[in-house]
């Protein structure tokens, strides 16, 4: 159940169909933020807008946007300019086109919003998710939140519609000057063949519910035991795993290391079941 707030009312076009829906941010942040304080006194510290010609402190009514079109010079633009510029379909997210989830590169991907039914839209809105789980496509869209306008991808998450707006071709950078390394003819056989070992042996089905934010935990252990007055200790050295000489060697050693966890994990999970057959659980 969706708690937060409404963020966006409107509808999904759809053909010639239109959905109502109300979109929910699907995500948060769970970052520990600071304060920054004066050390002197523990007083937070403020920050003001100040103007350095002027030398004065200035108000939010005495602030305008200026596009810095070349060094030092400026283009203001007010209200009553981003007032003009034509934006169409403010609260329909239009369906453009369906494609294969896998053509639409990670990448792209930017925030995701969860997609609700509203009020006679449950129909319509069913059909729409039974029929992209049976073509197995996802949506590609255009959509304007808070005056911007995005193109976003509609896919089924858990029976619900999941918008994750994606960037412009234009907004992506290009890897062409960075190093990619050895070409695949100058690597050796046996060394690819060990790296598929270790891959294939470290490979399992994606379980999200697995993984932790470790640096958050420790530093909310941390806050904790200050907030209790104890004694901090001090984290553990970190591991020293000592110089890599060999590919080949770490190679061999790390598929070993990777077949002993995977042994080990799977007796354990086999004496799971075996304790939770035997109390009838």
């Amino acid at each position: 159940m969706i708690t937060v707030r409404t963020l966006w009312k409107g509808a999904v076009s759809f053909g010639l169909v239109n959905i109502p829906v109300k979109m929910y941010v699907a995500t948060e942040n769970k970052d520990i933020k600071f304060n920054y304080l004066h050390q002197e006194c523990m007083s937070p510290i403020e920050y003001h807008k100040y103007c350095p010609r002027c030398q004065r402190e200035i108000s939010s009514e005495e602030i305008v946007r200026g596009y810095e079109y070349q060094k030092g010079n400026y283009v203001v633009l007010n209200e009553e300019d981003l007032e003009r510029i034509p934006l169409d379909n403010t609260k329909t997210i239009d369906i453009l086109d369906f494609v294969d989830l896998q053509q639409v590169d990670p990448v792209y991907f930017d925030k995701s919003y969860y997609l609700e039914a509203a009020a006679g839209g449950e129909k319509a809105y069913a059909l729409l998710i039974e029929a992209m789980n049976k073509t197995g496509k996802v949506a590609i869209a255009r959509v304007i939140i808070r005056t911007k306008q995005s193109l976003a991808a509609l896919r089924v998450k858990d029976r619900v519609l999941l918008m994750e707006t994606i960037f412009y071709p234009d907004e992506i950078r290009s890897p062409a000057s960075l190093n990619p390394g050895l070409e695949s003819a100058r690597l050796h056989e046996n060394e690819v063949k060990m790296a598929i070992s270790l891959i294939e042996n470290l490979s399992v089905n994606f379980e999200p519910q697995k993984y932790h934010d470790e640096y958050r935990q420790a530093l909310r252990e941390l806050i904790d035991a200050k907030i209790a007055g104890q004694e901090v200790v001090n984290a553990p050295a970190a591991n020293d795993r000592g110089k890599v000489v060999d590919l080949m060697e770490a190679l061999q050693a790390s598929v070993k290391l990777a077949e002993e966890n995977r042994t080990q994990s799977e007796d354990g999970a086999v004496k799971k079941k075996r304790r939770k057959a035997k109390t009838g659980s």
